[in-house]
């Protein structure tokens, strides 16, 4: 994986960076800016279903590092994303069974730095992510990941409750951390399994909630009712590992 440059500004710099495939998270554009050069960028970033945001020029000036925006501002991938199909293999190869981390709604850059962290950390095969509401591969998740980015694969989806119905096909199954769940220690956790982790404030959403075969609930003894995302990635991840180690 290459690390690459996180904010590409200027008409011509933004369209070349779609045209040679960089994998780019985020496109912003001048408020009602409809010159042709700028429509054609908005086509493109369509095209390659980057999320798209109109903000104002004092937003563009604030974002920008060079002061030379011409009104779009790309920000790109701050590594390569992997493919799904990469993490299978990559567990074929070790001759494990699949371990994957999947993450809903994760918006937070550190907590997902965190959680691939944990995911190298747990023995997991790969961290897929979704393309809307969700932290993108930014330095900041690369930084708190330390390293981590280097070694495990990352993959971006456009439909998670679809990407797990294909990966059941390819006889995977899926827990949910939820505190509605049944507590993790009782769950066989063992074999192909993709673990699925929500944000803190809504949780796993309903659809994707709906998809899994497993709910696991974290006992918790405190006065608070939720742990930190990526800290309930961790306990869940280390339950799965231990099962899979046979401790």
């Amino acid at each position: 994986m290459r690390y690459e440059e996180l904010t590409i500004e200027g008409r011509n710099a933004v369209m070349e960076a779609f045209r040679s495939g960089k994998p780019i998270d985020k496109l912003f554009v001048l408020d009602g800016c409809q010159d042709g050069p700028v429509r054609s960028i908005i086509r493109e970033a369509r095209k390659h279903d980057t999320i798209i945001n109109y903000v104002a020029k004092e937003r563009l000036d604030q974002l920008s590092e060079m002061g030379k925006h011409q009104g779009v501002i790309a920000f790109a991938a701050a590594y390569e994303y992997a493919q799904v199909e990469d993490m299978m293999a990559l567990a074929k190869e070790k001759g494990e069974a699949p371990f994957l981390f999947l993450l809903d709604n994760i918006e937070d850059p550190h907590n997902l730095g965190a959680i691939i962290r944990t995911a190298n950390l747990a023995g997991a095969h790969g961290v897929i992510i979704p393309k809307r509401r969700a932290a993108g591969l930014t330095a900041t998740v690369a930084k708190t990941s330390a390293g981590a980015l280097n070694y495990t694969p990352v993959a971006k989806v456009t439909n998670l409750g679809q990407t797990i119905e294909e990966l059941k096909k390819q006889g995977m199954w899926f827990v949910c951390a939820d505190m509605d769940g049944e507590t993790m220690y009782r769950l066989d956790l063992k074999g192909p399994i993709g673990m699925v982790i929500g944000n803190e404030g809504e949780g796993v959403s309903r659809l994707v909630k709906e998809k899994c075969d497993f709910t696991a609930s974290i006992p918790m003894k405190g006065d608070i009712d939720s742990l930190n995302a990526s800290v309930a990635a961790g306990v869940l991840a280390y339950e799965i590992l231990r099962q899979r180690s046979g401790y």
